[in-house]
């Protein structure tokens, strides 16, 4: 009969109690991973504890794929630091060094410039229009560790959503036909 079929056969075989069971497993799966997200925004004082390398802008430092861990203190940015911000009207994350850095003695709020370890020039031209520096608001985090590699599920499934979709179909077929 094959896989298909059993498959098939699996899911007709399936009882009201056991769709129930196998239901709020899943939510409680997607429960604890929620919960323990919102757990290391509290601790880490950032809204995106975790971050993802995109581009080649920061190699030799930090590969296309590398995991980035991101801790926000109130402590001003420095010079040198690998920050990880938004600009205004772009939705995904920038991860880049710090190059310049202005703290206005009146008020104690910091500028910040940067810039792509592997790019020519400073991000000014990344910035909303008018913009030339980065406030407090603009930073997500500070870098304070990565993972080698770990990002490229990611790359893959925002690049390829056909390869997103599999994988979530995939994992329910699997949750729905278990059998525990």
């Amino acid at each position: 009969m094959g896989w298909i079929g059993e498959t098939v056969d699996s899911i007709k075989s399936i009882k009201i109690r056991q769709l129930l069971t196998q239901a709020i497993t899943l939510g409680m799966i997607v429960t604890s991973a929620l919960i323990i997200w919102k757990t290391l925004m509290c601790v880490t004082g950032t809204e995106s504890p975790v971050v993802v390398v995109l581009s080649e802008s920061m190699e030799p430092g930090f590969q296309r794929g590398d995991v980035l861990f991101l801790h926000m203190t109130k402590e001003p940015i420095r010079a040198g630091e690998i920050v990880v911000f938004n600009v205004d009207g772009r939705d995904i994350p920038i991860v880049h060094r710090a190059i310049k850095v202005h703290e206005r003695q009146n008020t104690g709020h910091v500028d910040v410039l940067t810039k792509g370890d592997n790019n020519d020039v400073d991000d000014i031209g990344l910035y909303a229009d008018g913009q030339f520096w980065l406030h407090r608001q603009h930073i997500m985090g500070r870098a304070i560790g990565f993972l080698p590699y770990v990002g490229w599920m990611t790359i893959i499934m925002s690049e390829k959503p056909i390869v997103k979709y599999i994988l979530i179909g995939a994992l329910g077929l699997l949750v729905i036909t278990s059998k525990d």
